[in-house]
């Protein structure tokens, strides 16, 4: 009797047991959102006559290192990078330096975010060790902000540097040199500040170095400048805008791509290049185009025998002539394809474009005519360099079209003919868009350059004034609108950038400070003040 009500009370109490289990959770306490501590460091941090080739960093958790080769700044720049140990995680960490260290001079090292507690990624940020090889820590500092001279955003990791104007500097040296001092905008920042500085003559520099060499590549990198050397200390606050250098037009090696046509890559700007393709003695008639979307020309001829042709690339100080070897190829065949299809927009023109540069269009062959059969007059337009067909007419709202071009409506300049073409489009209600009136205000001196962009960035409408406030952008397709005002210096009507050797600042670039909200069936009357 006693062993049953041992079982029986013995089962009860397993039974009371895992009743609990099921009821709660174990959670494991609060989520950790510290970043690791410094515990100590050998030599200490901000040393003075520093003078080992070992750094040991311990922290009160274990850490581990992500991007280091990255995030790390080293100012002044080093030859030979340290070596970063260890890859896993540790509660500390060790700098082995590499370089010859230069006589009194500060060094320090901001790691960025890259020292990240082991269980939860916390940085530790912004962590830097300096020390000196001379007797005293060098404590001027200088900072200012980064734009870009054109586009709104501002890339991620761009370098700020300053160069020491001495006996030995040259315009040049940004180009052969590292800096004295260098610091970067990391992953967030579009502020910069130099720290640990000497007193000095410098010249400042901000680079989008693409090659992480301190080097400026011009035809990859962009660069702001300074135009006047900054002596230190001073509090000025400095604003760094970012451009693309247009580099000297060169032609590239060319190549042959069918039968019919061979390709020119070049460098820099393309606009009123001279190109003469040659058969021995015998210069050919050519057509030049732009290839889509990429920087290079193409040059298309009749088709030819021969085992190689002549190409000459003449532009200013640039003139070369290549030899481009000829195989027996296929020939470019006409095709055409509409930039619009569907829907066409009021503030649109109907385009095609063709595979192959036309010699002739006959509008006699083609026919456009509205949902009721009715011809609509229209006129066209050829664009050889972009090997573009626009059809321009009057367009009405809530209306169809149809676009037919019949066999000989487009001829290449090999012959070819079109085969018949069909296009459908539409258009929308007036309601459907929205109006976009700018009242400028405060304008320093005329002529600009009135943009607005959608949400991507993507150039939508251009206005230019010789002297008017008002500019109206009609017909827009509900967005969100970025607007920028562009100061046209030299009254070319385009928005120039700037150059480095030359001391030449881009024009300048003033943009609205919000989106402007353009919705179906509204007009947007906006106020632009470019004196605040």
């Amino acid at each position: 009797m006693f062993r049953i009500r041992f079982a029986f009370l013995y089962i009860i109490l397993a039974l009371s047991v895992v009743g609990c289990a099921k009821r709660g959770n174990i959670t494991g306490g609060l989520k950790d959102t510290l970043p690791p501590v410094l515990r100590y460091s050998t030599p200490k941090n901000f040393s003075t006559n520093f003078n080992v080739k070992e750094i040991k960093i311990t922290f009160d958790e274990y850490v581990k290192i992500k991007d280091v080769n990255k995030q790390l700044i080293i100012s002044p720049p080093m030859k030979y990078p340290p070596i970063v140990s260890p890859t896993n995680a540790s509660k500390f960490i060790t700098i082995k330096i590499k370089d010859t260290l230069q006589p009194n001079t500060t060094y320090s090292f901001n790691f960025g975010s890259s020292i990240q507690d082991n269980n939860e990624n916390n940085p530790y940020q912004q962590f830097k060790y300096v020390f000196s090889t001379g007797s005293y820590i060098d404590s001027l500092s200088l900072q200012g902000f980064i734009k870009d001279a054109y586009t709104k955003d501002v890339e991620n990791f761009v370098s700020v540097m300053l160069y020491e104007v001495n006996e030995t500097f040259t315009d040049s040296i940004i180009y052969k040199e590292n800096p004295r001092y260098i610091t970067n905008t990391l992953d967030s920042l579009k502020t910069f500040k130099l720290e640990n500085l000497k007193e000095g003559k410098y010249l400042l520099i901000a680079m989008k170095d693409y090659n992480n060499n301190f080097k400026f590549n011009p035809n990859k990198d962009k660069i702001a400048f300074h135009k006047e050397f900054v002596t230190l200390p001073n509090n000025t606050i400095y604003e760094m805008e970012l451009f693309n250098e247009l580099v000297p037009f060169k032609g590239l090696k060319p190549y042959q791509a069918s039968n019919n046509r061979i390709v020119v890559p070049y460098e820099g700007d393309s606009k009123n290049v001279t190109l003469t393709l040659k058969n021995g003695s015998q210069e050919l008639p050519i057509k030049v185009t732009q290839m889509p979307k990429k920087d290079s020309l193409q040059v298309w001829f009749n088709p030819i025998k021969t085992d190689s042709l002549s190409l000459k690339i003449d532009k200013e100080s640039f003139s070369k002539e290549f030899t481009v070897k000829i195989k027996n190829q296929k020939k470019d065949t006409l095709n055409f394809q509409a930039l619009q299809s569907g829907t066409l927009h009021f503030r649109d023109r109907f385009t095609v474009n063709s595979t192959l540069p036309l010699s002739k269009i006959d509008n006699s062959k083609i026919k456009l005519i509205n949902k009721d059969s009715i011809a609509v007059p229209f006129t066209t337009e050829y664009d050889e360099f972009n090997q573009e067909v626009k059809i321009d007419f009057e367009k009405e709202p809530l209306e169809s079209y149809s676009i037919t071009a019949f066999p000989g409506a487009f001829t290449d300049y090999l012959e070819q003919a079109n085969d018949t073409l069909d296009y459908k489009l539409k258009t929308q209600n007036i309601s459907e868009y929205g109006n976009l009136r700018i009242r400028l205000q405060n304008v320093r001196h005329y002529p600009v350059i009135v943009e607005i962009t959608n949400s991507k960035g993507e150039l939508i409408a251009s206005e230019y004034s010789d002297g008017k406030d008002i500019i109206d952008f009609m017909g827009l397709q509900p967005n969100l609108f970025t607007l920028r005002v562009i100061y046209d210096e030299n009254k070319n009507k385009i928005w120039d950038t700037g150059s480095y050797l030359e001391k030449r600042q881009p024009e300048e670039v003033i943009y609205y400070p919000t989106a402007i909200d353009v919705r179906a069936n509204w007009d947007v009357d906006q106020t632009v003040n470019l004196g605040d």
